[in-house]
């Protein structure tokens, strides 16, 4: 029985179930059509027929370069192609994946992302394993825009299995990327499509706390998941206005009510802390190198929004220290725009 809520989308059975493959690889792509060559390339290597895997590009209509060129190319038939007849937003793309998707098991695989060799066995040992899992995931290694590997996920548990307590970790940090996770589509088509109320970014992490609360979740130790990390990403420019601060809170309050009672409050704090402290500590310092000292002013604000702990203040006075100490030829008016927007939130 499905669970219906106003802003997920259904995701509405498969009608024919005599000729379902086993594997829906769904490759929602905008405008990264120099980056899908390298997917499509690495994961056909893995590509057991169309019997058993469905592929499919699902393409939120590219304005700057033409992904139905590089399926044919790369694909050969093996890859079937979509294309919306107008932008739709990525959230809206992603539920269209999840509608079009045939087999048991999907696969959201990003076009600039990848998979490296076994992962689609892996997975599948998994499930056959422990068919009571809703979903199963991989350590993922994080690559540039060049595809160069530059750090490997958190070990999550040292051997492969059902993970433990793993409603509580996940419900208060992000710790895992798309491309790792495969989950059952009868999990989609219970819990409901990705959340509308998502403006820019982080929309998994909230997927992956609703499917943690209702279903027990795999863990592969194996890195096999890649994803890419780059400039033009959404999230980066999300970062540049503070909306990914501000769609993070609004997780906060969606996830809360999916959460044990007892911790829910306790659990909730702790994701606002560490999302303040993510805003403060890795993203502000990257908006030094490549932005306005506004777009560093605004994910401050956005960031003490979250939380004004102890933890997050200590973590704040370090970023002014560092900003005071590598930018003293910066004019004064730079260093008191950051002061007072602190000033401002923590007295």
């Amino acid at each position: 029985m499905s669970i219906q809520y106003l802003h997920r989308e259904i995701i509405q059975p498969v009608v024919d179930k005599t000729s379902r493959p086993l594997w829906s690889v769904m490759i929602p792509t905008y405008n990264c059509a120099k980056y899908l060559r390298e997917t499509l390339v690495n994961l056909l290597i893995q590509y057991p027929g169309s019997e058993v895997m469905q592929i499919e590009v699902v393409d939120d209509c590219s304005t700057k370069d033409d992904p139905e060129a590089v399926v044919r190319e790369v694909g050969k038939g093996r890859v079937s192609f979509y294309r919306h007849p107008q932008n739709v937003g990525y959230i809206k793309n992603f539920n269209t994946c999840l509608q079009r998707s045939r087999g048991k098991l999907v696969h959201l695989l990003h076009g600039d992302d990848g998979v490296r060799y076994g992962f689609y066995q892996k997975v599948q040992q998994a499930f056959d394993k422990s068919p009571e899992i809703g979903a199963a995931f991989c350590r993922y290694i994080s690559m540039d825009e060049n595809g160069h590997w530059l750090r490997f996920s958190e070990l999550e548990q040292l051997e492969n299995g059902v993970l433990h307590n793993w409603l509580e970790k996940i419900a208060v940090i992000n710790r895992l990327q798309p491309p790792s996770m495969v989950v059952r589509r009868d999990v989609y088509e219970r819990l409901g499509g990705f959340d509308s109320r998502i403006n820019c970014c982080a929309e998994d992490w909230e997927m992956w706390v609703r499917i943690a609360a209702h279903y027990p979740v795999w863990y592969e130790v194996e890195p096999l998941a890649l994803y890419r990390c780059h400039s033009s990403s959404l999230t980066g420019r999300c970062a540049c206005t503070g909306q990914n601060i501000r769609d993070l809170r609004k997780i906060i309050e969606i996830i809360q009510p999916y959460l044990p009672v007892e911790t829910a409050s306790k659990l909730s704090q702790q994701a606002r802390d560490n999302w303040a402290i993510y805003g403060i500590r890795d993203i502000a310092p990257q908006l030094l190198t490549k932005s306005s000292i506004n777009a560093v002013n605004t994910q401050i604000k956005e960031s003490l929004k979250c939380s004004c702990s102890f933890k997050v203040t200590k973590e704040l006075l370090s970023f002014l220290f560092l900003f005071i100490k590598t930018n003293v030829h910066n004019s004064i008016k730079s260093i008191f725009t950051l002061l007072i927007a602190a000033k401002n939130y923590i007295l």
